[in-house]
């Protein structure tokens, strides 16, 4: 219970289904230079407990969160690819160390407010399965689990959720995954939950809408370096290429601009060499001639690679294993675009995935595929 709209809606609903439910707030590390407002969300959840008359703890996951979440990424930038804290915090904190803590202490489930659906293999909802609220969960063990996108498309989570596997999924309920976030609202309105009307949350798992850049210099040294354009002219300068990232037209200096310049993105970034290749024509990026040339590509240390086919490493199939000629498609970003793929086991946890169009993909970057609206896994692009 994160003191948030959906966490409380979920309470509510479970409340409603004649679940016996205890709201745990959990707690994370935070560092000293930036504000935090968790006592303030804290005070929120307990609001909504006490709404609710049910159980409320805190759960102090401060150690796991610094080490598995934020050292991660901090450790990731520094190499020069683009982590996902989200996905890390979902695996080793949510539905790692407070899946396990819950279970141990006695929990048939535990339940979270994201927007995505668990369905067993029978097409039934595994919210539905413990509707009279008596434990049934036992009868879930010889079924088969589904991740499936959330009803609400424009909010769905699965793609932070590819880690996740069977034992896990079976005692996981995502109670507004099928509720689209304007029933979510007007359902807080509903129970008359104190949280009905406050904004949602922004930024990065548990820190919030931080100045990435901000933080990740209270951790890795600035480095100046040269901006190049396509043409690999030196235009400017900046302080350092792990603090970029693709697509950016911020955070650099050009000192050679023409009055007539537009804005200026990122193309490439070149990790050894300690230089970003940028044009003000975006659509470089997916450019197969550009990729051939450029010096930021392939074995020269780049963190990025334009091409039809792209390695994924520390894989994990949720429910099956993805058939060799069948096509599906591929999230590389949250909320990005769906891309046509095929996919090509090369170890237990190793693939290729295959573009019908060359892409641009970050080293770090989750890749998540998708059968429809079903989540199949994922891994990190290498």
């Amino acid at each position: 219970m994160s003191g948030g709209v959906d966490s409380a809606v979920s309470a509510a609903l479970l409340l409603k289904k004649g679940y016996e439910v205890v709201g745990v707030f959990i707690k994370t590390w935070h560092p000293d230079f930036l504000e935090c407002n968790e006592e303030e969300e804290r005070r929120d959840a307990m609001r909504i407990a006490a709404h609710l008359d049910i159980p409320f703890l805190t759960f102090d996951f401060e150690d796991v969160y610094k080490k598995e979440v934020a050292d991660y990424m901090i450790s990731e930038y520094k190499k020069g690819r683009t982590p996902n804290p989200d996905v890390m915090c979902n695996k080793e904190v949510k539905f790692g160390a407070f899946l396990k803590k819950a279970i141990s202490m006695g929990a048939d489930f535990v339940a979270t407010g994201h927007y995505a659906r668990n369905e067993n293999s029978k097409n039934f909802p595994a919210f539905a399965l413990g509707d009279i609220g008596q434990g049934t969960h036992g009868s879930q063990n010889s079924l088969n689990f589904h991740l499936l996108k959330g009803i609400d498309f424009s909010k769905d989570q699965s793609y932070f959720l590819w880690t996740l596997k069977q034992e896990q999924l079976k005692k996981i309920l995502f109670p507004i995954g099928h509720l689209k976030k304007i029933e979510v609202r007007k359902l807080a309105k509903k129970f008359n939950l104190p949280v009905a009307v406050k904004k949602d949350s922004q930024g990065i798992c548990f820190l919030g809408d931080i100045n990435l850049k901000e933080f990740l210099k209270h951790y890795i040294k600035e480095k100046r370096g040269k901006v190049l354009n396509e043409k690999r002219e030196v235009i400017g300068y900046h302080n350092g290429v792990v603090f970029h990232t693709l697509g950016e037209r911020h955070g650099f200096s050009i000192t050679k601009k023409n009055p007539n310049d537009g804005p200026y993105y990122i193309i490439g970034k070149n990790i050894k060499k300690n230089i970003l290749i940028v044009s003000q024509n975006k659509n470089l990026i997916n450019s197969p001639a550009f990729a051939l040339g450029d010096i930021g590509q392939g074995t020269h240390g780049s963190s990025n690679l334009l091409n039809f086919v792209f390695l994924i490493k520390n894989v994990n199939w949720i429910h099956e294993t993805p058939k060799l000629n069948k096509t599906y498609t591929a999230q590389i970003r949250y909320h990005g675009e769906l891309l046509s793929c095929k996919v090509k086991i090369t170890g237990k946890t190793k693939a290729e995935i295959v573009f019908q169009k060359p892409i641009l993909v970050a080293s770090g970057q989750s890749c998540v595929i998708y059968d429809g609206d079903i989540c199949l896994g994922g891994g990190v692009a290498h």
